[in-house]
Parts: structure tokens; sequence; C-alpha cells
């Protein structure tokens, strides 16, 4: 039905989707930034636990989800979900897990610099992945989008060589490189694959999933790893409140990238995240004392343009319509965001009754 509508190049840009849509990115870009710059100042004051840090994230989202979950649905709803898709969650799991220790890992031995320009690569996993095992075809704008944004942060890197701000050099810059070139694969590979779980599952059930394995997996690898780190650690009550700042800001992100895969896709929420490095110096200038060059702000423009370019060529139901779910999005749940919930509400909007398959969870139910 949205579909039968005139389209035109413009379509998707008109729509109120598509500015919800680059403002949701935007406060993710800015929920990664404030992370950041609470590790900056845990690092800063003499606490550097990146794995363990982490921990609480998993914790909170295991609590919050798993409490909504079994009170909306049942600990035997619970129980068939755990025993049917949760080896999916596990792998899930275990790849954003360790796409977070990797990239943490690989700015103790390479500088920044280095580490920002491999990042890149998630975007080309992502775009990869996608075409060959999910079936999305990329139009040219959307190609031409990718290479304005990333044009735009390849500015920002360029000024901070420039600048001298790249964090300087690395003390093994080869085993930094293959860590962070290693950090942005598994990133790229878990986009894909939460975009791929979200689209099909409730997102009660994917976060509380994750939220438990990745509490496992994380505790045993803080265990392993941050013993000495945490020992030697500083703690105040400075401490403290930056750590519940860091993991307060990072559930936030982890509670909103679902609804953002839903709504666009992997690779246009890894070309949003771009811009976090525009919000860093801004937050790097008022509070670090950072100088600005004059190709921040232009860098900033191409990000936002590419952002724009890339959704040129799209429908009135841009990215949400996953081509892996079938032409009438019949094999997805029809949760916030989706395509499928769209077409239900503009069935029933229209006085028609939306067919649903047998069996099926009721829009509302499908959160």
């Amino acid at each position: 039905m949205l579909e039968s509508k005139p389209r035109r190049w413009y379509n998707y840009l008109a729509t109120p989707d598509f500015w919800l849509v680059a403002a949701l990115g935007q406060v993710l870009a800015l929920c990664i930034t404030a992370t950041n710059t609470f590790s900056s100042f845990l690092a800063n004051g003499g606490t550097s636990i990146p794995a363990f840090q982490t921990l609480f994230n998993y914790v909170l989202l295991a609590l919050i989800y798993n409490s909504y979950f079994l009170w909306r649905d049942g600990p035997k709803v619970w129980g068939q979900v755990a025993w049917k898709h949760g080896w999916k969650y596990l792998i899930m799991s275990f790849i954003d897990v360790e796409g977070n220790y990797f990239t943490v890992l690989a700015y103790r031995y390479t500088n920044v610099l280095s580490a920002q320009l491999i990042n890149f690569w998630a975007i080309v996993v992502v775009v990869i992945i996608s075409f060959f095992f999910l079936r999305v075809r990329y139009h040219l704008f959307q190609v031409a989008g990718i290479i304005i944004a990333v044009g735009g942060m390849g500015m920002l890197i360029g000024s901070d060589h420039i600048t001298g701000s790249n964090g300087g050099p690395g003390v093994d810059l080869v085993r930094g490189d293959l860590f962070a070139l290693l950090g942005a694969t598994l990133y790229g590979l878990g986009n894909v694959f939460e975009e791929y779980l979200v689209s099909q599952h409730s997102v009660a059930h994917v976060l509380s999933f994750m939220g438990i394995f990745g509490a496992i997996i994380n505790g045993v690898q803080a265990a392993i790893f941050d013993r000495q780190s945490f020992r030697d650690a500083t703690w105040s009550n400075d401490v403290a409140g930056w750590l519940v700042g860091y993991t307060l800001c990072l559930c936030l992100f982890y509670t909103l990238v679902p609804l953002m895969l839903r709504m666009s896709s992997a690779a246009f929420f890894n070309i949003s995240l771009l811009t976090a490095n525009f919000w860093g110096v801004i937050i790097g200038i008022h509070v670090f004392g950072y100088t600005i060059h004059f190709l921040y702000p232009i860098a900033f423009v191409c990000i936002i343009l590419g952002l724009f370019t890339y959704f040129l060529s799209g429908s009135l139901l841009g990215e949400s319509k996953k081509p892996w779910l079938g032409e009438a999005q019949e094999r997805g749940v029809a949760g916030v965001g989706t395509a499928k919930r769209k077409a239900i509400v503009a069935a029933r909007n229209a006085n028609a009754e939306p067919e649903v398959a047998a069996g099926e969870q009721p829009p509302l139910y499908s959160a």
C-alpha cells in the first residue's frame, strides 16, 4: 500500500520517518561521544579497566529487559525463546563483547589516527555481508552517500594529524592496527547480525539475552585480563560517578540501536556514527581544552550531506523494508519501526483488514 504511491527521488526525505532516523543517528553518536568522554575521565584518573567497566552495561540490560520480558510473556515463553533462539543471541553477544574488547585494546598499541582509519572497515564489512547474505542491493546514491560521509571523516582525521591531536606514536603499531581491524570487522558483523535478529524478533527478547550472555562473557574476560588493572585502579567518588555515567549512556545506546536498525539499516547506522568524532571535538574544546581546525566544520557538513545523499533513492518505507523478510515482510515481526508495522497501521487507517499469519503475535505485543 505504501509503495503504491507515486515515487520521487525525494520521497523518503520528505517523510517524518527520515528525520526521525537522522535525529536518532545523532543521538546514538552523542551516546558514543559521552561514553568516550567518561572513558577518558577514567583513564586520566588512573582507572583503566575496559572489560570490567562495560560489564555493568550488560548487567543493567539483563535486569531491565529480562524483568520486562518475564512480566510481559512469563517464564514459559522465556524458556521457549531461550531453547529455540538462545544460540543466536549467544553468537551475537560474543561478537559484540569481542568487538568492544579488541577496539579498546587497539588504542593501547597504536595511535588514534590509525585506529580511526581502520574503523572505516566496519562500513565495508556491513555493505559486503548485507549484499551477499541479506540480499541488500545498494543504489548509486547510497554508494555516493557512503563515499561522501567517509570523505568527511577523512577530513576530520587529516585535521587531527595536522594539529598533532592524533594520540602520538603507538608502542606497537602493527599489533594495534591488527586489533583495530579485528574489532572493526566484529563490529560490522555484529551490526548486521543484530539487524537480522531485531527484524524478526522482539527487541525485549534480543536485549534480554544480549544482557545475560554479554555479562557472562564480559565477566569472564574481565576476570582474566583486568585483574591487575583492577588492583592498580584509583577508586573515588568521581570514578564511581564516571562509571555510572558511562553505564547509563551505553545502556541508552544499546536500547536505541535496535530501533535504528529496524527503521534504517546497519549501513546507515555506521555512517551516522561517523559524526561522533565531530561531537567529540566539541566536548574536547569545552572539557579538555582542544583547539579546533578549520576542516572540522567542512567535514561535519560532508558527513551530514552523505547521510542525506544515502537516502536520496529510498522508497517511502526507506530501509525499514528488509529483503530477507519477503516482499510483504511476512517473515518479519510487526514491531515498532518495522515496515510490517507501518503496513498494518496504513491498512487500518484505510479501514482495511490486514492479513496476519496464523500464530503471529499482535503488533503491540511484538515491540
